[in-house]
């Protein structure tokens, strides 16, 4: 699937590269077609200017004509041998009236772009007039075009990678609901007959403690079905005290914690901040990032828990004292599948991020990490 979408978007690519190039190359053509008949027409209206010079009705003769259409629409400044400015053709005339060095940035302007056309001065044949001129409007769209067309082009790739992603997404999403609520309705069966067994046992005698060690593990099942069961739906969120939440779920981990890993949990002497979360969902993320951190130990170290009450928001970072995170592997934590452990399917941070940001509209990413020295999670609900 990835390398038919990697062909897909090369070939995208590929068509709008080649597109561009060939109206980039058609431009230019065309642009340098139209920069040599200006060149030309400048030329003929210089030549009419010095037989006008001569006696002769202006409206009459084939110069007059030249005069009056190959100078409508070209920009230009007539210049002595001194590049001052003797007059002016095509130019915006409120401009020139209202900033007194519009002509001179123009000739300036005019001097770059095109090299002058040099006729001698009727007035005085050992003087050399000059004329610049600069491009007509549409040679300019010409020019401006390809730049046009490449940003129209860029705007279609993104509209089109942009809704190839929604609708990956969109897919990916309905494969973890279907794949979520598949999981709860498989449990669901013999989750039913264990708790059958569990009552039977309990009504025998000598059975008490393993039918209620036994209890907690079926009422643990449940709470994972109730979990799968809820992905794909809209939770439903209630205010609830986060720091008994947290206080809870790490109680439950420490039970299963090697002796040698310590947990701690800084409320700042907070003991009630409710926030509008889904319990079960939640404590599936603290039970995420907790293993997370006890993998990244080698069975001792510590845990840090630290809840911070904030005006507009609560933030709950979870520090741990292992092995750290590579800075290559830093983008790729919350992608599904990935994983650096021998066991397991690379889900639960993946589960978590979608958990926090699309159920509880929060935030869950790392907060720093450094090999050797540890990696501390953020969580970020808004109140």
């Amino acid at each position: 699937m990835f390398l038919q979408l990697f062909n897909w978007r090369t070939l995208l690519a590929l068509v709008a590269i080649a597109i561009v190039s060939a109206t980039i190359f058609f431009s230019d053509f065309l642009s340098k077609k139209i920069a040599r008949e200006e060149k030309q027409k400048i030329q003929q209206w210089v030549e009419a200017v010095k037989e006008v010079s001569n006696p002769g009705s202006l409206q009459t003769t084939l110069s007059g004509k030249i005069l009056t259409e190959n100078s409508r629409d070209i920009p230009m400044l007539a210049v002595n041998e001194k590049d001052s400015i003797l007059d002016h053709y095509n130019l915006d005339t409120f401009k020139i009236t209202h900033n007194k060095n519009f002509l001179k940035h123009k000739l300036a302007e005019f001097r770059k772009l095109n090299a002058p056309i040099i006729w001698k001065n009727p007035f005085d044949s050992t003087q050399n007039n000059k004329v610049y001129y600069g491009e007509s409007s549409l040679l300019k769209q010409i020019r401006y075009f390809p730049l046009i067309q490449l940003l129209v082009a860029a705007l279609f790739i993104i509209v089109i990678l942009v809704a190839v992603s929604t609708r990956n997404k969109s897919t990916q999403n309905q494969v973890w609901a279907g794949m979520a609520k598949e999981t709860a309705h498989q449990l669901g069966t013999p989750l039913s007959s264990l708790q059958g067994w569990v009552e039977m046992l309990k009504d025998q005698d000598g059975n008490e403690t393993i039918a209620h060690e036994m209890s907690k593990d079926v009422d643990r099942l449940k709470l994972v079905s109730d979990r799968f069961g809820k992905i794909g739906s809209t939770p439903q969120l209630e205010e609830t005290n986060i720091v008994t939440q947290v206080n809870e779920m790490v109680s439950y981990i420490k039970r299963r914690a090697p002796e040698k890993v310590i947990f701690t949990i800084n409320s700042r002497n907070e003991t009630d901040i409710p926030v509008m979360i889904n319990a079960p969902l939640f404590d599936w993320v603290i039970e995420n990032l907790l293993k997370n951190a006890l993998d990244a130990m080698d069975g001792k170290g510590s845990i840090a828990v630290d809840i911070k009450n904030e005006t507009a928001q609560v933030v709950v970072d979870i520090t741990d004292s292992g092995k750290g995170i590579t800075g290559k592997n830093l983008s790729q934590v919350f992608k599904p599948g990935f994983t650096t452990k021998k066991r397991g399917w690379g889900l639960g941070l993946s589960l978590s991020k979608r958990i926090i940001e699309q159920y509880h509209k929060g935030e869950l990413f790392v907060k720093s990490s450094e090999p050797g020295r540890g990696t501390t999670f953020r969580i970020v609900l808004k109140k």
